[in-house]
């Protein structure tokens, strides 16, 4: 158990109106105890550690400086909000972060006013700064949308589209780059943080705005020789050309850890007329923590800690993750195929690639946060004759839906999609479950669309997935360890369009897509005991459907339901579609479809999200003997 600690000065502070009463002399030990209570809270719920402890000065200074809530303030992806949680009002249920009714891991709108934008994706905060600038811009409102961006998530494309468009903001954009690892700042030193407080200060923007003025009744050659001594001078003292030619006034880089220069930047930026602003502020992921500043990608995201060990607490011995089975399964394709190459977009760890990037460096390729280029750079490997496996989490496929259909499907190009954290991820909660790959991917001509039932069942589908040249092919699994089933020594290759049947029965066929095969099977057992005979089949594929094996089933049995890991649209859908198209229901067949809520589940453990979605045992039970007007004891009800 983790001590709590001491926090006299932070006790004080429920609001950021309360942090705007104190004196800038005490900013230092509140910035201290802040930290220490997102450690002492981070320990003893898990989550993001490093990169909120990165940002404890900048979160104080922000909020010390601008008029929060009615300056917007927007953290891109939002893991790094902690800190600003526990300011905003929030600090009471900051041990609930991540947990079955408690804080989600993310800003999110409906948590507190301090939150005017939801995140949790990368590289959407400038685009929606830019809307609440304008926006007030229009309505004659004074206040600001600030952007607060990471290096990282600098590398999407999604940024610069809209730092292209921040013109129309003027000054009353700002955006703050955290670089926290060290990938664009030049050395931070005493010169540069006195530079970057000189030309954010008003005289030095007065003096060159009336160098401008003068400058534009030159004639033209000694007016574009101005200009480009100004861009110049200012480029080699400071960085920062790129921003300069988006339009952006360009301050930094700043010491995001000193207080004593970031407050003043901030401060002349507030009160600049020029804008629109990027503040280049470099910071130190896991700050002030001694384990998360030494190991800084293994504090990145924790599991709860021993705060004076900085040991973390270790999941239970189980089965292999299904993200390493798949990994594993690469590498041996690869192994015997060099046209294998596999390619990610920033998640090596999480989707398995680095294991597959350190056998095979020159066939692994990590494209950034760049989905949409990850999808067409795959479509290019496939098309000169490569075996590419485009390896992403599901919520982040959706991010690239135009590239998998105009560069993927229309060419008919055998791209494979690994998709990893299919279906409900837990801890996360809406904003990066897997719900509706099923659905956007099997209504597309051309795709293939698998579903791992088991770790087996995954080893089986990378290997035909490897095989399959005929056009794309897709196949999804789920986060966490698999269900302790054997692994094939030898791999098998599928039959395309063809499921299994795992149970036989005579009176409900249950079809199951993925892994609620375990729970199917379960009510198989429950229905049995009932004096009702179930058959279960393992279906593999939502496209294409085995339509022989369902043809079969519905034609002998008197109740078939579908049970998916996915949302409305998904295998139910395609599954009604074609018994109405074969008329198979006119004879008086019952279907029933089983899938996520039309809504977007919080975060909760898996098994209570699924248990919540309705996808467990029980109901699939329950959902049969309503189907057969039966009550809860398996025994007929009479019709009404």
């Amino acid at each position: 158990m983790n001590a709590t600690p001491a926090t006299p000065l932070l006790d004080t502070v429920s609001t950021p109106k309360d942090l705007r009463q104190l004196k800038p002399g005490q900013m230092r030990q509140l910035a201290d105890e802040l930290r220490e209570e997102m450690i002492s809270a981070v320990g003893q719920t898990g989550g993001h550690l490093g990169s909120g402890l990165g940002v404890v000065e900048l979160t104080v200074a922000i909020h010390y400086v601008f008029n929060t809530p009615d300056d917007r303030l927007v953290w891109d992806v939002g893991h790094q909000a902690y800190p600003h949680k526990i300011l905003t009002g929030r600090r009471d249920r900051i041990r609930t972060l991540r947990q079955g009714g408690g804080l989600s891991g993310f800003t999110k709108r409906s948590e507190s006013e301090y939150d005017p934008f939801g995140a949790a994706h990368s590289s959407t905060s400038i685009s929606a700064a830019l809307g609440f600038a304008v926006a007030n811009k229009l309505k004659g409102e004074p206040g600001r949308g600030i952007a607060v961006i990471g290096d990282g998530a600098m590398s999407a494309g999604m940024a610069y589209e809209a730092m292209n468009n921040a013109r129309e903001a003027g000054n009353r954009l700002v955006v703050i780059l955290n670089d926290n690892d060290m990938s664009i700042a030049p050395p931070v030193g005493g010169l540069s943080a006195y530079l970057a407080r000189l030309v954010s200060s008003q005289p030095f923007l007065n003096m060159r705005q009336l160098a401008r003025k003068i400058s534009r009744r030159l004639p033209d050659a000694l007016h574009r020789a101005a200009k480009k001594t100004d861009e110049f001078a200012r480029g080699m003292a400071m960085g920062g050309t790129l921003f300069e030619e988006l339009g952006f006034y360009y301050v930094g880089p700043v010491d995001g850890h000193n207080l004593d220069q970031l407050i003043p930047v901030l401060e002349n930026v507030r009160d600049a007329a020029e804008g629109p602003c990027l503040i280049h502020v470099v910071t130190q992921k896991g700050k002030g923590y001694a384990p998360a500043e030494n190991a800084a990608d293994k504090y990145h995201g924790v599991q709860k800690f021993n705060v004076v060990t900085g040991e973390q607490a270790k999941s239970p011995a189980g089965p292999p993750s299904y993200t390493s089975v798949f990994a594993k399964a690469l590498i041996a394709e690869a192994e015997q195929d060099d046209r294998v190459c596999a390619i990610t977009a920033a998640m090596p760890s999480g989707t398995g690639l680095d294991k597959f990037a350190a056998a095979f460096p020159e066939r692994s390729f990590d494209v950034g946060i760049a989905e949409q280029h990850a999808v067409t750079f795959a479509a290019g490997l496939a098309a000169q004759g490569m075996r590419p496996f485009c390896a992403i989490y599901s919520t982040f496929l959706q991010r690239a839906f135009d590239q998998v259909v105009h560069d993927v499907a229309i060419q008919n190009l055998p791209v494979r999609f690994a998709i990893d954290r299919a279906g409900l991820v837990g801890a996360d909660g809406a904003t990066h479950a897997g719900s509706f790959d099923i659905t956007y991917l099997a209504t597309l001509p051309n795709m293939v669309v698998m579903a791992a039932a088991d770790e087996a069942e995954l080893v089986h589908m990378t290997h035909t997935a490897t095989q399959y040249d005929a056009g794309p092919i897709a196949f999804r699994y789920p986060r966490g360890n698999g269900t302790g089933v054997a692994l094939p020594e030898t791999p098998e290759l599928l039959e395309i369009g063809k499921g299994r049947i795992v149970r036989e029965g005579s009176k409900v066929a249950i079809l199951s897509l993925g892994t609620r095969l375990g729970e199917a099977l379960k009510a198989a057992d429950t229905l049995d005991a009932k004096g009702l005979s179930a058959t279960v089949a393992d279906l593999r594929f939502a496209k294409p459907l085995d339509s022989d094996l369902i043809r079969k089933l519905m034609l002998s049995h008197d109740v078939v339901v579908t049970v998916e890991e996915g949302s409305i649209g998904g295998l139910g859908s395609h599954v009604l579609t074609m018994a109405s198209d074969e008329g198979l229901t006119d004879a008086g067949l019952k279907i029933r479809t089983m899938r996520l809520p039309d809504l977007f589940q919080d975060q909760d453990k898996p098994e209570a999200q699924y248990d919540e979605a309705g996808l467990n045992a029980p109901q699939i039970v329950d959902t049969v003997l309503k189907a057969l007007r039966h009550n809860s004891a398996g025994v007929e009800e009479a019709r009404a």
